[in-house]
């Protein structure tokens, strides 16, 4: 199983994404933290992106989108490395997300 049956909320959605990106880098997850910044289309949320700085630069990210359900991982050269489609919908629109994530403007 790649994970992606058991996410249901945007909390389990992160630690997901984490895992994800640590393991493509062979990184131990509890030494380097997610940041996560909401995504807005014409003042609507559409999805969140994730950033995760490692060592000596390296930088991952994710990106998931609302409409589409899917997440789409980049690896250190920006190039992406998996596409997952989620089987269930993430509960997006919580109170959770304001206190957890920066804005941005997509």
């Amino acid at each position: 199983m790649d994970g992606s049956s058991c996410v249901w909320t945007v909390d389990q959605l992160r630690h997901h994404v984490h895992d994800t990106l640590c393991r493509q880098e062979n990184l131990v997850a509890q030494q380097f933290e997610l940041q996560t910044i909401a995504l807005t289309r014409l003042g609507v949320r559409c999805g969140l992106q994730f950033l995760l700085r490692g060592p000596r630069s390296v930088r991952l990210g994710a990106v998931w989108t609302a409409d589409q359900n899917q997440i789409y991982f980049y690896n250190a050269r920006g190039e992406r490395f998996l596409k997952q489609p989620l089987e269930h919908a993430v509960a997006f629109e919580s109170e959770v997300l304001a206190d957890q994530v920066t804005s941005a403007v997509a």
